[in-house]
């Protein structure tokens, strides 16, 4: 039982990381340069500000901020997805217990008559 969920986790983190990569990349060729056609710029993440000297770049953090939606997104799905899949076994156990109460009280029920 240990042994299949240490695999499983092992394979969700590979699956992860090549996730990561494959989001950023659909946020830097293809998301970006949508914006981009709007905004007239090429780069998303070449957006600044400067206050005091300091340079702010929220464009960095946008393309970040959009990887992280898309993730958690596409995530979520697959979350749900899994579980419709995957039989819960505490309501089968609470399914039990609440049929086990049931018998009890048809038991006291004709016990009391």
């Amino acid at each position: 039982m240990i042994r299949g969920n240490v695999l499983d986790l092992a394979v969700g983190v590979i699956i992860g990381s090549a996730f990561t990569g494959l989001v950023t990349s659909l946020v830097n060729n293809l998301i970006n340069p949508l914006i981009g056609m709007f905004v007239q710029s090429t780069a998303l993440a070449n957006f600044y500000f400067y206050i005091s000297k300091t340079k702010f770049t929220y464009g960095a953090f946008l393309n970040d901020t959009i990887n992280f939606v898309i993730t958690a997104f596409v995530v979520s799905i697959i979350i749900k997805f899994v579980n419709r899949l995957i039989p819960h076994k505490e309501q089968e156990n609470q399914n039990k217990e609440f049929d086990t109460l049931i018998e009890i009280r048809d038991l006291l029920k004709i016990k009391s008559k």
